[in-house]
């Protein structure tokens, strides 16, 4: 078998923040595989990285059911990772592209598991959307002693309350549709001025909120929104 798999992190917008082996590997491919969040709509992740993509790959598009039910989503897991290995059983050289890190909250993970650890695979690691918006937002995630957690808040509120309890600092992913519930939180806990939140991190929709104590209440937030919490650093600063 002389094909192989790339499942390539492509980090968390911005095309330059791919790292210089995922640009490489993308324009060597046969084939690129594509996933996007809507049925009929762009990859972002295809928008990150088109510039590197040579003339000769193909690109092909899989929409992830992002809400249905288990076995539907697995339906479509199950297709992809039978239609990946068939490609490099057939000797291609196969990419698939996800945002951030291809290990943390990602689509590629389901893939993973069906995979599984092969001698024809290789994962390339990614810049991750909260190492982005530390960056952009100048604000440390964790120094020396310092403890970190990564959570979702699709979580219940009683976790989302003992992980920010029990570290120094903590990334809130998924805020999307639960920004009142996790700021009054924040709030109870005495932790707004220590609380960053960005959105469309390195985008050019990209947001950012210093203070969530004077965010619009009606306030939408786009998908990809994530809170950066760090006790021992005043947002203000």
């Amino acid at each position: 078998m002389d094909g192989k798999l790339y499942a390539i992190g492509v980090g968390p917008g911005a095309s330059d923040l791919i790292t210089v082996r995922g640009a490489r590997i993308i324009g060597e491919l046969d084939v690129l595989y594509a996933p996007a969040g809507k049925k009929g709509a762009p990859s972002l992740a295809h928008t990150i990285v088109q510039e590197y993509v040579s003339a000769k790959t193909e690109v092909r598009t899989y929409h992830f059911l992002m809400q249905a039910s288990a076995d539907d989503k697995a339906a479509v897991w199950d297709e992809v990772a039978q239609v990946l290995k068939d490609e490099v059983k057939n000797g291609r050289k196969v990419g698939f592209i996800t945002l951030g890190d291809a290990m943390l909250f990602s689509t590629w993970v389901s893939l993973l598991e069906r995979i599984g650890r092969q001698p024809w695979l290789e994962i390339v690691p990614g810049v991750t959307s909260f190492a982005a918006i530390a960056a952009r937002g100048v604000m440390p995630l964790a120094m020396e002693t310092q403890t970190m957690a990564v959570i979702s808040c699709t979580v219940s509120e009683d976790e989302l309350e003992q992980t920010l309890r029990s570290h120094d600092c903590v990334v809130l992913m998924k805020v999307y549709g639960r920004l009142e519930q996790v700021r009054a939180l924040l709030h109870r806990l005495n932790l707004l001025e220590h609380a960053l939140m960005m959105a469309d991190a390195t985008l050019p929709t990209e947001q950012c909120w210093r203070d969530l104590s004077q965010s619009d209440s009606e306030l939408k937030l786009p998908y990809f929104s994530t809170i950066l919490v760090n006790k021992h650093w005043n947002t203000s600063r």
